[in-house]
């Protein structure tokens, strides 16, 4: 295939996936990472796609988000992986918890052992569903409209809550996260009430598979300073990872 063709073949890609990432198309297109790279930065500078961190998004969207189906099937070992690690990080005796609204908190949520005995705060109908009926958990669901994409509640009551409450812990959840741009996600609405979420609680665990790592989104939310804990996948390389924890961020990679 000439390089014109695999331009094109990429840029169809993107569009259709919202994202690129450079291991993937080199392995599909049987060439060099460096051949993926030289073909990235030609549609970059034709302004078709905007390159970030081992890969590419289409341009013009910052603003892409999947839905909710389609989050729970990317990266499900990675992300089954990484839930199972944040148990570790559960307060113990009788704490409080928020539980932000992503596919990898919803996992951590579905996995709370039968003998937890916490207090836990979501804006998430997915995640308050899982736990609707736990017998250990006093769970608060809080209110607001409702985003059809992600099934959070976001706008004025969702804010209004968060504002009240003081929790020991954050599980958090990025569609984008670097030391350069921060926490960020496609929605103003969504990251007003994360940016709530984080200034309500005492510790913040951020859950994000290691393809979120310098993805960049139209709403930014924060520092990745604000976060105590990262806990990713294997994906992201030691040598990212050292970057981050030199920031101050603790950094887990299983």
């Amino acid at each position: 295939m000439y390089g014109p063709e695999r331009q094109q073949e990429i840029l169809r890609l993107a569009r259709e996936g919202g994202r690129v990432d450079v291991l993937s198309l080199a392995e599909t297109f049987q060439v060099t990472a460096e051949t993926v790279r030289r073909d990235l930065k030609a549609l970059d500078r034709a302004g078709l796609v905007r390159r970030v961190h081992g890969g590419a998004i289409p341009a013009g969207r910052l603003d892409f988000e999947p839905d909710l189906a389609e989050r729970e099937s990317t990266a499900a070992d990675e992300k089954d992986r990484i839930a199972h690690a944040a148990l570790a990080e559960l307060p113990t005796g009788e704490a409080s918890v928020i539980l932000d609204a992503g596919s990898t908190v919803a996992r951590v949520a579905a996995n709370l052992p039968l003998d937890s005995a916490l207090t836990v705060v979501t804006h998430s109908l997915p995640t308050a569903a899982r736990l609707a009926d736990h017998p250990g958990i006093q769970l608060h669901l809080v209110g607001g409209r409702v985003r059809q994409r992600t099934r959070a509640a976001v706008d004025a009551w969702a804010l209004r809550a968060y504002g009240e409450i003081r929790a020991d812990v954050l599980f958090l959840a990025a569609n984008g996260f670097s030391a350069e741009h921060g926490l960020t996600t496609p929605d103003l609405a969504e990251a007003a009430v994360k940016r709530a979420a984080v200034a309500a609680a005492r510790r913040v665990v951020l859950l994000a598979d290691s393809a979120k790592h310098g993805q960049e989104h139209f709403a930014r939310f924060g520092d990745l300073s604000a976060v105590d804990l990262l806990i990713t996948d294997q994906g992201l390389s030691p040598e990212d990872a050292a970057a981050i924890e030199r920031a101050g961020t603790e950094v887990v990679r299983v």
